[in-house]
């Protein structure tokens, strides 16, 4: 969360090696442990100097939650897009026997195929390996960006609408337009620490992004839709989902709690089937969250 976390959090030394990184993503993504928590924890063992590179990539993560929260129609057009991506799969042999060996490790470049076996095996990838998985994925295999990101938030333990969608977008030039982020050769050596050693001429040189397929650009802001408190003394249930396992924030106080189940939605995540670590994690954190508030849910 210090010093160590700001020199070494680039580097990605392969699985079960994320040393100089908290790993705390999937408790975080529900709730389990707060960002204001992890953010004061830093502060408190390293001071803001020290922390403040860990402070700003915690930070992101509400970014990308707030910027989507204000405009879902990007969510929706992703969504859209997913299901014609996944029709054309059906149509075009060639295009399923090109993602077919992307995810299942075999694409040809030692890399990926390291990134695609240790995202399905531990349901993690380092942040670095993310940004260079997802470019190359999209500018030199020439794959539709909507697959890569739904091959991610299948299997992602921390796996999020908000921060998934919009990093895939942003390294494809479509959140910071015309700005596509640009996997190098000589960038996976250093940061890998040449345990892979692509050749430049594996790695098209991105030189334009994918705006041109949004040529209407960035949906304007809506507006926040309100929330309306429950009546007090009105009988009331408690629902919980694994968007917020933080059940001891929740303002229940002069409400009658009559009660309580728990959603489980993480089988929504995508028309394919989610990997069973990501329904397990999700089943065991509705759990935790619904002992702690001292009620036996109705699953």
């Amino acid at each position: 969360m210090g010093q160590r976390y700001a020199s070494g959090r680039n580097y990605d030394r392969g699985p079960g090696q994320h040393k100089a990184v908290s790993v705390l993503s999937p408790w975080i993504r529900r709730r389990l442990v707060t960002e204001g928590e992890v953010v004061a924890a830093a502060l408190a063992a390293h001071g803001p100097e020290a922390a403040e590179k860990f402070v700003q990539e915690v930070i992101w993560r509400t970014y990308f939650k707030g910027w989507l929260e204000r405009r879902p129609q990007v969510w929706s057009s992703y969504r859209q897009g997913l299901e014609a991506d996944l029709a054309a799969l059906e149509r075009d042999r060639r295009l399923r026997r090109d993602v077919d060996r992307a995810m299942d490790g075999q694409s040809g470049l030692a890399c990926m195929d390291a990134w695609a076996e240790e995202l399905v095996e531990t349901g993690y990838l380092h942040n670095h390996a993310r940004m260079w998985f997802a470019s190359i994925w999209i500018f030199t295999l020439g794959l539709p960006w909507r697959l890569g990101a739904d091959f991610f938030y299948r299997h992602l333990l921390d796996g999020d609408a908000a921060s998934n969608t919009l990093g895939w977008r942003w390294v494809a030039g479509l959140h910071t337009r015309g700005k596509p982020y640009h996997a190098q050769a000589w960038n996976i050596a250093t940061f890998t620490g040449q345990r892979f050693t692509p050749r430049e001429s594996d790695l098209v040189e991105v030189t334009q992004g994918l705006e041109a397929t949004e040529p209407d650009g960035l949906p304007p802001l809506q507006s926040l839709r309100p929330c309306r408190a429950p009546e007090a003394r009105r009988p009331t249930a408690l629902l919980l989902t694994d968007e917020d396992c933080r059940v001891e924030e929740f303002d229940l106080g002069g409400l009658t709690v009559v009660g309580a189940a728990t959603l489980a939605a993480s089988h929504l995540r995508s028309p394919l089937a989610v990997a069973d670590p990501v329904v397990a994690f999700e089943a065991g954190a509705l759990a935790d969250a619904a002992a702690r508030a001292g009620v036996t849910p109705v699953a």
